[in-house]
């Protein structure tokens, strides 16, 4: 069975320097949300408590932290639904809220409200419209190689403002998809409207095999372009600036993760979306 970790929000920890571990320790855990609605698609939230910084960090300790009895409710502002509870064993931790009811439209609002013990948890986000996906492509540095990387274009229209994510998924071997390295866009930074852009694997936790920055011969990549909002862009930028400085995505080098929750920490995320799948050459 391959189990992974999603993401990493279930176990962010909240930093301190060694002087400050037993005043830490004593301060009440945080509520963790990593939630989102794509369009044409329902909502997903996975909720924790944050982990101490002194705690061993084990897939025994995720669950320990993991919240399954809050009552999480979604709006669009005229109808709304509660999230049920699912648990799927591909996953760590397995526990993830779903939605049935209400579906994600572009230009519409979502609004998030998570009740739990004493707390209440909120947010608001915005589905942007989507952006077609024009091609992705599988490219070897040499053709001897078994692996490569892929290369992604679309055309990112000049009348509107964009902010991007692409994520990938190899079929068979990571049931979500996984924010790219890099992968996180603001189109002030394109020189040109037609947009070519190199990707590479992003990190997911408690892989079953060591993880590598690219794709390889007999991967079936699912290629996605996600439009965000510039709250979700920040969350994501500072979220992988975590990776880059400390080295350890699920250990923060401080608490300068950015949020869009009202009383805990995380994102509740608005997705367009546009999906390609790409086929690499069989494994030798």
């Amino acid at each position: 069975m391959k189990k992974y970790l999603l993401l990493l929000l279930g176990l962010v920890l909240i930093s301190c320097s060694n002087n400050d571990f037993t005043t830490e320790k004593s301060l009440e855990s945080k509520i963790v949300v990593e939630g989102w609605i794509e369009e044409g698609d329902i909502a997903n939230v996975l909720l924790s408590t944050s982990i101490p910084v002194t705690d061993v960090i084990d897939s025994t300790n995720v669950l320990n932290h993991v919240i399954r009895s809050a009552k999480i409710t979604i709006s669009d502002g005229i109808n709304s639904e509660v999230l049920r509870v699912k648990n799927d064993k591909d996953r760590i931790p397995p526990f993830v809220y779903f939605g049935s009811a209400i579906k994600g439209e572009a230009g519409k609002s979502y609004s998030l409200k998570i009740e739990y013990l004493d707390r209440v948890i909120e947010a608001v986000t915005t589905i942007p419209e989507s952006v077609t996906l024009k091609n992705a492509e599988y490219i070897k540095r040499n053709p001897a190689d078994t692996t490569g990387y892929v290369f992604v274009k679309f055309d990112d229209p000049i009348s509107q403002k964009n902010y991007y994510q692409i994520a990938t998924k190899i079929e068979g071997e990571e049931p979500i998809f996984v924010p790219a390295f890099y992968g996180n866009l603001d189109d002030k930074n394109f020189e040109t409207s037609a947009v070519s852009v190199q990707i590479n694997r992003g990190i997911i936790l408690f892989p079953k095999t060591k993880f590598t920055p690219y794709f390889a011969d007999g991967d079936l990549i699912h290629v996605k372009l996600r439009t965000q909002t510039k709250e979700a862009l920040d969350f994501w930028n500072s979220w992988q600036n975590e990776i880059v400085n400390s080295q350890n995505p699920i250990y923060p080098a401080n608490i300068s993760l950015k949020s869009n929750i009202k009383g805990g920490i995380g994102i509740w995320a608005g997705y367009g979306q546009s999906t390609i799948i790409v086929k690499t050459p069989p494994k030798k």
